[in-house]
């Protein structure tokens, strides 16, 4: 008797029009966090890069005069400190891009907490909002 009240009162839940934002709101910005998460990740690893090329230079032999440093497809040479310092100012800026995208994905998990708590209030356990990290 009491599974199948709970069958009708799952039933008796209307999806209503604002509902129904808030369910597209929630899908949307989850799907915005995934591309941030993967855009943090691909900037992490380009810094990583800066980062081991900086110990190369300052593992390279004085005998090196110019370094060849690489912007869009042309290779132009600067001695080792101008390269050493343009990868610090590029260290620099890619730090600042993914700290931005890491504030981005927080503001966005707060929203998201706000939407679960609305959601999970009306339709309980009729709607599942739980991320599927697979």
């Amino acid at each position: 008797m009491a599974v199948t009240m709970k069958k009708a009162a799952a039933k008796d839940v209307n999806v209503t029009f604002k509902d129904q934002q808030k369910i597209n709101k929630f899908a949307w910005n989850t799907s915005k966090i995934t591309e941030l998460k993967e855009e943090i990740e691909v900037k992490k690893k380009q810094l990583q890069n800066l980062e081991d090329a900086c110990d190369d230079i300052m593992l390279a032999d004085d005998d090196c005069l110019m370094v060849p440093y690489q912007i869009g497809d042309v290779f132009i040479s600067h001695s080792q400190e101008e390269t050493q310092e343009i990868l610090e100012a590029a260290k620099k800026n890619l730090q600042e891009e993914t700290d931005a995208l890491q504030f981005r994905v927080e503001s966005i998990q707060w929203v998201l907490a706000d939407l679960k708590v609305q959601l999970y209030a009306k339709f309980g356990s009729n709607i599942n909002l739980e991320i599927d990290e697979s």
